[in-house]
């Protein structure tokens, strides 16, 4: 991930964050058409967690440039995320729903150079999320 990636993402999301309501919708949505199987991992009101990602998501793209203060708290997300019944497996379907979300809102913004920011972005916080959930399962062990 480079620097020129991470100011892409940054600013990016700031067309996303603008209609965070109905980035999140989409997100869900299309996250339950690729992978309806993950639907009953959801519990509470879909419309609050998609608040809930928008909000995480959007401190992460703030910090980008502070990982190493972000990916202990990557992990750990991970490891509650496990506890809710996420899987390794899941990272790619949300990392798909993820940048369809993106494209989609950012219309003809959207480039060959920004899906590849994106990609890489989240590369390194799936590897980290990854990561937490195998250390959880070693301190269960």
């Amino acid at each position: 991930m480079s620097p020129q990636q991470i100011k892409l993402v940054k600013e990016t999301w700031g067309f996303i964050i603008a209609k965070s309501d109905k980035a999140g919708d989409l997100f869900y949505t299309r996250l339950f058409e690729v992978a309806p199987g993950v639907k009953p991992l959801f519990k509470n009101d879909i419309r609050l967690q998609a608040r809930k990602l928008m909000a995480m998501v959007t401190y992460i793209v703030t910090k980008l440039d502070k990982l190493d203060v972000i990916l202990p708290e990557i992990k750990s997300l991970a490891q509650r995320h496990k506890k809710y019944g996420a899987m390794k497996d899941h990272y790619a379907v949300v990392g798909e729903c993820l940048i369809h979300t993106l494209k989609t809102g950012m219309d003809d913004r959207w480039n060959a150079e920004i899906e590849a920011a994106w990609i890489a972005v989240y590369k390194v916080l799936a590897a980290a999320m990854i990561e937490g959930q195998d250390s959880s399962t070693r301190q269960v062990a």
